[in-house]
């Protein structure tokens, strides 16, 4: 049996200000109606396939639970990782686990971000590198080049085997500019996509003579695991300990059993803004649009406007993207220099980095709306039945008003419905919390007040999610 593995880690930096950290482009529509994740799920479905097995950091944990949610997709198993070790080690988790059900699993290996046009393709070449695998190879999917990219590693392929793909000649890094025409130019040269197919004994057992230390270290981090609601938790101790290594360095590289197969599908890894413009439909004069976007007498832009109105007179071969508390306007031949800003307000210790001023939780959505010295105003989303911690803050007060929806208030040992137009007042130090006992979403607005606001000034007393 098939078992689809969906590496769903990284922060997509260079698509800030969309991809932050606490919600990175693998969590994203960019390119259709669902996000990246629930792309590459759909994309699986003609495919007969075990439950899908995604891992992800922990702090994506409940995204990730949510997007499956909503995609119906009630069997995955999610693993989390305490720390990124890189793609070896998330790949003999998976392996490990798999081989519990079924020592004879394939794993169909997968990344949460990449953009797949032409699925009926995609799934030919899926099987072609099954009975590859199936014949104890290590299978990597090529993508056939468009053009001559610097961007991606190239894999050379060498003898054929059969009508089903190639031995791997070699794989060689990302190449300068010159040296990619020549690969362009020569032929027998395919993008290294970073997808895979081959069985989890193989795997193992040609990892385990590469870097037994690796291996060691994940059966202790899997041996140690706890279940936390739909979640396995590694043991950190043990999984941090781990070698840190790509699969293509650890094993494609080293071993003599890897074969590639062509891929010729419409891929792309959306991974800069020019990048997306390229996949995007554009207009007469090149320009691709999402949002409310107002032109005039401008070429070749990709203009993503959010929440307002963005105009453009007279400019061209640029990016522009609005959110509600950041704008981008970069030049296209230089987006990949946009995680230089990423790292100045790592640096900076500013939030634009890493959250939206829409925060996801398990529970629903915030939204701050507007704050001053001293006072905060949040648009708080909770949905039906689901419950924010029982909690407390050293340092603020908080007035809720209901917008829509009904609203169970506990305050200290007193309980109470609030319903529309009705408000409750929660002094500092006062342990509360707040339900949606109904079936449609609970809507309101909370204004804190006090000396300090910060979010680790909630003390949290009980969780129905995991977080005390």
């Amino acid at each position: 049996m098939l078992y689809p593995v969906i590496l769903a880690g990284g922060s997509g930096s260079r698509l800030w200000p969309l991809s932050r950290q606490l919600r990175p482009k693998q969590f994203l529509p960019l390119t259709g109606v669902g996000t990246m994740l629930q792309e590459t799920l759909k994309r699986l479905s003609p495919i007969e396939h075990h439950a899908p097995l995604l891992i992800c950091n922990e702090e994506h944990r409940f995204l990730v639970a949510e997007q499956l949610r909503q995609q119906g997709i009630n069997d995955a198993r999610i693993l989390l990782e305490p720390e990124g070790r890189n793609t070896a080690p998330a790949i003999a988790l998976a392996a490990l686990q798999a081989m519990e059900v079924e020592p004879e699993a394939l794993l169909l290996v997968l990344a949460a971000d990449h953009l797949i046009r032409d699925v009926a393709k995609f799934h030919v070449s899926v099987g072609h590198a099954r009975r590859l695998a199936e014949q104890g190879q290590l299978v990597t999917f090529g993508v056939v080049p468009t053009h001559a990219e610097t961007g991606y590693g190239y894999i050379q392929r060498g003898e054929g085997q059969g009508e089903f793909g190639f031995q791997v000649k070699r794989f060689v890094e990302k190449p300068d500019a010159i040296t990619a025409e020549e690969y362009l130019a020569v032929g027998g040269y395919y993008w290294n996509s970073g997808m895979f197919l081959f069985s989890a004994k193989r795997y193992l057992e040609e990892l385990e003579c590469f870097q037994p230390a690796m291996v060691k270290a994940c059966r202790a981090a899997l041996g140690g695991a706890s279940e936390d609601l739909d979640f396995t938790r590694l043991d950190a101790e043990a999984f941090k300990a781990c070698p840190a290594e790509s699969v293509d360095y650890a094993v494609m590289e080293r071993t003599e059993r890897v074969s590639v197969v062509p891929l010729d599908a419409g891929w792309s890894d959306i991974g800069s803004w020019s990048a997306l413009w390229e996949v995007s439909e554009r207009d007469a004069q090149g320009n691709a649009c999402h949002g409310d976007v107002m032109l005039y007498d401008s070429h070749n832009l990709l203009v993503h406007a959010d929440h307002r109105l963005v105009a453009t007179v007279g400019v061209e071969d640029l990016v522009v993207v609005e959110t509600k508390d950041s704008v981008l306007v970069a030049h296209k031949n230089r987006v990949q220099e946009v995680k230089q800003i990423v790292e100045r307000l790592k640096a900076e210790g500013r939030s634009e980095q890493s959250n939206h001023r829409e925060v996801y939780r398990p529970w629903g959505v915030y939204d701050s709306i507007d704050n001053g010295e001293r006072y905060q105003v949040k648009r708080i989303t909770v949905k039906p039945g689901a419950k924010l911690s029982v909690q407390m803050h050293h340092h603020r007060a908080e007035h809720w008003v209901v917008v829509s929806g009904t609203a169970k208030v506990t305050i200290g040992d007193k309980t109470s419905l609030i319903s529309e137009n009705e408000s409750t007042y929660i002094p500092i130090g006062q342990v509360h919390s707040l339900e949606n006992p109904g079936v449609i979403t609970l809507e309101l607005i909370e204004v804190q007040s006090g000396s300090y606001l910060g979010e680790d000034d909630i003390v949290r007393l009980k969780d129905q999610y995991g977080r005390c």
